[in-house]
């Protein structure tokens, strides 16, 4: 048991490697790679970028391939990917190289994301499940913070580095630089290939799911694998329950032999001559497993996973967590305090995921996830409200912003002479000038502090707000799939002024409040909706869809996530950051309603069990 742990974790840090190992390597890669291989800004991007497509790609069939080779074949799989990319991309020497190199890391990741989570679901004993999930959740955590290490780690190196060739003529220093640089990349790259090497040898170890072998009819080897985690009587027990479930009509010698030659038919051979799931606490047993697709059986869990996870993304978590630093900043903490909070929050993630993991068998995830949303609900309320009382105080400058641009480009300091251009009071009090702008359907913003030393200008320009496909867009645009703007819209489009807005920045104190808001928002969705989401995409699928219904649920995960993301910003330079923390909350409640009337307690159930609940 602790074995079959110890793998699939290792499968939640390859995923947690897989997001965030490129933040710590593209600096020296833009610094080395652009310039060796004369490295576009486009074909960077396609490089960081190529993850996310390799995810969607692999999810689209990564359900319909772990019921072709099995579970275990497809974690093996998906190690083995993870560990070719690592020598592909640390000794590339060109653009293809790299790019494949990270296109294979992507593959990898989606297949563990099915995978694994599928894996935990059918093998471990329903007692034990939820913690499965959460140390597969945990993992992915310690996962970011381990390519947020291994990136200042070298960051560090290439710091020594830099120093030490202060003394070196000019031509030997760049040099120097340039090599610590490349490096480092490289490196950083190299210190992940441990973790995949364990993952993809230790995969190979473990038992095959129980339930994908009784579905190949199998049943000795389904048996066996049974065996290696559960007590001999509980393993017929569920054995029979997984027969009936698939629809086997089996005889069970042993069983009968272990009854005695008096005893009758239990409920499970009962259920299983019927070809029904009968649950052990005497409920109703499930139809039978030859039904169609449209029943309500499938239907209803299948709709049920696939909201929970589009909720769970519509909390807003990973807007929160990609500009967290930016939103501290505003709400009036200063740049290098923001950072450090920054650090906290990711430090309380990993704290509460802990916390999680000891809750989630024990209080189960109805509860869990019932806490979290409304603890999720109760922080974005109150960052809303905190944003709203200092976006309530700002003035409009639209019109006065808009003169000053020069063609298609706008320059502003936040000096003196310009606060005094855009009516700010006169006195000590710093200001924060907030500029919303689009070149066609493209928009971005920009904020500006008057209390900042460097007093950077704000340079709107059409390359800040422009840009081109990824290599995600470009691949679904010329399918006539992408969604979004297409970049040829903004090329020739006219600067267009959206929203500006100058007032008092708010105060420190004000900022440590929406600080604590975004704590409690944290610490409840790592306490809920961050390890159950995991549970309810393997837990609620009926066993003859949960492969492929996993995919597809993940592709709704992914397209939500995607949705917000691009939505963010226009948001908040139209109508301020509390209209997007409100929008947040309201989906957030829909989540706790789902999670109070719609969904069942899983805590202890076995996966028919689960199904046949759906069943009534």
């Amino acid at each position: 048991m602790r074995y079959l742990l110890f793998i699939a974790g290792m499968g939640g840090l390859l995923y947690g490697i897989d997001i965030g190992i490129i933040a710590g390597a593209l600096p020296y890669l833009e610094a080395t790679a652009s310039v060796a291989w004369k490295l576009s800004a486009q074909q960077l991007s396609f490089i960081v970028a190529a993850v996310l497509l390799g995810s969607v790609l692999s999810s689209l069939f990564a359900g319909a391939l772990a019921d072709a080779i099995g579970r275990r074949w497809t974690m093996v799989l998906a190690g083995a990917l993870f560990t070719a990319s690592i020598p592909l991309i640390a000794l590339s020497d060109g653009y293809l190289p790299l790019l494949l190199g990270r296109l294979l890391q992507g593959v990898s990741g989606g297949l563990i994301g099915v995978a694994v989570p599928l894996y935990l679901a059918e093998c471990l004993h329903a007692d034990k499940r939820g913690r499965g999930a959460a140390l597969f959740q945990l993992l992915l955590t310690i996962g970011l913070v381990a390519a947020a290490v291994i990136g200042l780690v070298q960051a560090n190196s290439v710091d020594s580095a830099t120093q030490a060739a202060q003394a070196l003529p000019a031509g030997a220093r760049a040099d120097a630089i340039f090599a610590a640089k490349d490096h480092a990349w490289r490196s950083i790259f190299w210190m992940c290939l441990t973790p995949g090497l364990v993952f993809t040898f230790g995969s190979l170890l473990l038992a095959e799911s129980p339930r994908w072998l009784v579905q190949r009819g199998r049943i000795e080897q389904a048996r066996a694998a049974l065996l290696r985690t559960r007590a001999p009587a509980e393993a017929e027990t569920e054995l029979r329950d997984m027969q009936a479930a698939a629809g086997t009509v089996a005889a069970r010698r042993n069983q009968a032999a272990a009854q005695g030659p008096g005893a009758g038919p239990s409920a499970g051979d009962i259920a299983a001559a019927r070809g029904v799931a009968a649950p052990r606490d005497g409920s109703p047993a499930s139809a039978p497993a030859g039904d169609s697709l449209a029943s309500r059986r499938y239907i209803l869990p299948f709709l049920l996973a696939c909201l929970v996870l589009a909720c769970t993304q519509a909390t807003g978590i990973n807007s929160v967590l990609a500009y967290v630093v930016n939103i501290l900043n505003q709400a009036g903490l200063p740049g290098a305090t923001a950072n450090m909070a920054d650090v906290g929050l990711k430090v309380l993630n990993a704290v509460m995921t802990v916390v999680a993991v000891l809750l989630v068998d024990r209080k189960g995830r109805k509860f869990l996830l019932m806490l979290g949303s409304a603890g999720i609900v109760v922080a974005l309320l109150a960052a809303g409200l905190l944003f709203r009382s200092a976006e309530g105080e700002q003035r409009d400058v639209r019109s006065i912003v808009a003169a000053q641009a020069q063609g298609d480009t706008l320059t502003l300091r936040l000096d003196a002479p310009t606060l005094q251009a855009l009516g700010a009071p006169a006195g000590d009090a710093a200001q924060l000038l907030t500029v919303s702008y689009s070149y066609g359907p493209f928009t971005n913003v920009q904020t500006r502090r008057s209390d900042d030393p460097a007093l950077p200008a704000m340079i709107l320009s059409r390359d800040s707000a422009v840009q081109e496909d990824s290599v995600i867009g470009a691949f679904f645009r010329r399918l006539h799939l992408n969604p979004f703007a297409d970049p040829a819209a903004g090329r020739n489009a006219p600067l267009q002024i959206e929203q500006a807005r100058i007032g008092a920045l708010p105060s420190e104190a004000h900022g440590w409040q929406v600080t604590l808001a975004i704590c409690l928002f944290v610490a409840s969705f790592a306490v809920g909706p961050g390890v159950c989401v995991w549970l309810a995409l393997s837990e609620l699928m009926p066993t003859r869809i949960r492969s492929n219904g996993m995919s597809i649920a993940l592709l709704v995960n992914q397209f939500v996530s995607t949705t917000i993301a691009a939505v963010f910003l226009p948001t908040v330079g139209q109508y301020g950051y509390a209209a997007m923390f409100f929008f947040w909350a309201g989906c957030t409640v829909v989540y706790f309603l789902t999670a109070t009337f719609l969904l069942p307690e899983t805590k202890g159930k076995t996966l028919e069990e689960i199904e046949a609940h759906f069943a009534r």
